[in-house]
């Protein structure tokens, strides 16, 4: 591994189980194991485990904290209750998405409430950063980096909760969606949350960074008869295109807002004050900016990032941000931001593709949901 490349507390053990490696945000993470397809299937029917370690976890402690993220964050914050998560956005003063986050409000065994803030691995630098002089107006809130000391792993797939039963007190296993609870993993400390990044039930695990190799071993064991697989970066992609989520670099950015991206949901503009909030305000009503929608292709070659899509007399009206072959859908799929007279449902469009006019038609988003939600 590269002296300059972060490993998580799990790289052993990826190395020792064949994985591929490669650089993702700074980390060296394991990219696929048996095969992107086989990785993502085993999600879709049985069981996924994902080392997701290198993204951001930032700890909030101290009366105010909840005034802090609710002051910096596009969701509300105040109103949360012990145990609940929720999916929010880091804007700038202009709307652009700086990050998509998920905020916890979670209750530690000595009885406080302290937040947790999960990042995206490429912008926990950024934010930190961004961070620092709002927390000088706050100075009685108390900021952890804990990253580095943790340790995340996320369990995916219709047979996670049924396979996280000999692992987990009772109670993490009845929680709500985004719901959590600490808790203990084998008598070691636990963060579970009922959240995740592929469009299947599941839970999220936070541990200590010295409990991780022994955690993960647990979960493959205790999964080993349901047709449980390690999977890699490239399905967790795959799988989070299928379920229709943004991803930071493609569809989310410094220069998209959140209506745009369709993520207006995470915006609570009403009776509060917090960063960006009147840019935000003039942007929901703003009609004329591209908007995320969801493209089917014919044929079966996969568009990518940067692909142009053009209308009926060729002229470019928006661009792929992600896309790939659904393994679920046997089709590929791709998301782009599309002018508005084109982002309209049923719309018979083409993508180029290295030169080569591919058909193509704007469909709902996500292109996959799970038959049925405990």
């Amino acid at each position: 591994m590269s002296s300059q490349l972060a490993a998580t507390p799990l790289h052993a053990w990826h190395q020792a189980n064949g994985a591929r490696m490669a650089e993702f945000a700074n980390y060296e993470m394991p990219i696929q194991y048996s095969g992107i397809v086989s990785e993502h299937l085993a999600t879709r029917s049985a069981i996924g485990v994902f080392d997701i370690s290198h993204m951001g976890r930032l700890r909030f402690d101290g009366p105010r904290a909840d005034q802090l993220l609710d002051h910096l964050l596009t969701r509300r914050v105040l109103d949360m209750q012990t145990g609940q998560v929720r999916y929010s956005l880091v804007c700038n003063e202009e709307g652009g998405i700086l990050d998509d986050v998920l905020v916890s409000c979670l209750e530690s065994p000595s009885g406080k409430n302290y937040f947790l803030l999960v990042v995206n691995a490429s912008n926990r630098a950024k934010i930190v950063q961004w961070l620092k002089p709002h927390l000088a107006d706050f100075p009685d809130v108390e900021f952890h980096d804990v990253t580095d000391a943790t340790a995340m792993i996320a369990v995916q797939g219709p047979k996670a909760i049924e396979a996280c039963k000999a692992l987990l007190p009772a109670s993490a296993l009845t929680l709500g969606y985004y719901r959590a609870k600490v808790t203990e993993q084998m008598s070691k400390p636990c963060i579970v949350s009922r959240t995740g990044y592929t469009g299947e039930d599941g839970l999220e695990l936070i541990i200590k960074a010295e409990d991780a190799p022994r955690v993960w071993e647990n979960i493959m064991m205790a999964g080993r008869e349901m047709g449980v697989q390690a999977v890699g970066l490239g399905a967790r992609d795959t799988l989070r295109l299928e379920a229709g989520m943004p991803l930071y670099g493609h569809e989310l950015d410094e220069n998209i807002d959140p209506y745009q991206a369709g993520l207006g949901f995470a915006c609570n503009l009403k009776d509060r004050i917090f960063v960006g909030k009147e840019s935000l305000e003039q942007k929901a009503k703003d009609l004329t900016l591209p908007k995320r929608v969801g493209l089917v292709l014919e044929g079966r070659r996969a568009a990518r990032q940067g692909a142009n899509v053009l209308d009926a007399d060729s002229r470019i009206v928006g661009q792929v941000t992600s896309g790939s072959f659904s393994p679920t859908l046997d089709k590929p799929i791709a998301m782009a931001y599309l002018a508005p007279e084109a982002a309209v449902l049923g719309m018979a469009l083409d993508i180029d593709i290295r030169g080569t006019k591919v058909s193509a038609s704007v469909v709902p988003l996500p292109f996959y949901k799970r038959s049925s939600q405990s």
